[in-house]
């Protein structure tokens, strides 16, 4: 009877567990730009996604934070699937890949919404 109660009260704990969320392969702040220019840019007027651990925050979007569910290698990209809760929707998903062009450049595929192509900030 312990070993009965012991083992529905661990799958019971395991079940209350939050999921955990993966890492961004990227991090910090990125600006909106199309420029190929080297070094960091300047992000003051620009459209700014920020990278911090498992969440992702954007300057210009009706989503005020996202948080990555999964980040999965593929070839040269990642595949991202971010979670998203608004006023209007609960537990909403966005997947897109991602890519590191260069140590200061990343684009992101978002499907739909096209390519986005981002800078790091000084």
């Amino acid at each position: 009877m312990t070993m009965k109660i012991a083992v529905t009260t661990l799958v019971l704990l395991t079940l209350a567990a939050p999921a955990l969320a993966a890492d961004y392969p990227v991090a910090g702040k990125w600006g909106q730009t199309s420029t190929s220019e080297k070094g960091p840019v300047d992000c003051g007027k620009l459209r700014v996604i920020a990278f911090n651990g498992d969440t992702r925050t954007d300057s210009n979007g009706g989503v005020p934070a996202y948080r990555n569910k999964s980040a999965s290698a593929d070839g040269s990209s990642f595949r991202i699937v971010d979670e998203f809760t608004t006023g209007q929707i609960r537990n909403g998903s966005m997947k897109y890949t991602l890519r590191q062009v260069d140590a200061d450049h990343i684009e992101m595929n978002m499907q739909p919404g096209g390519l986005l192509k981002l800078q790091r900030c000084k």
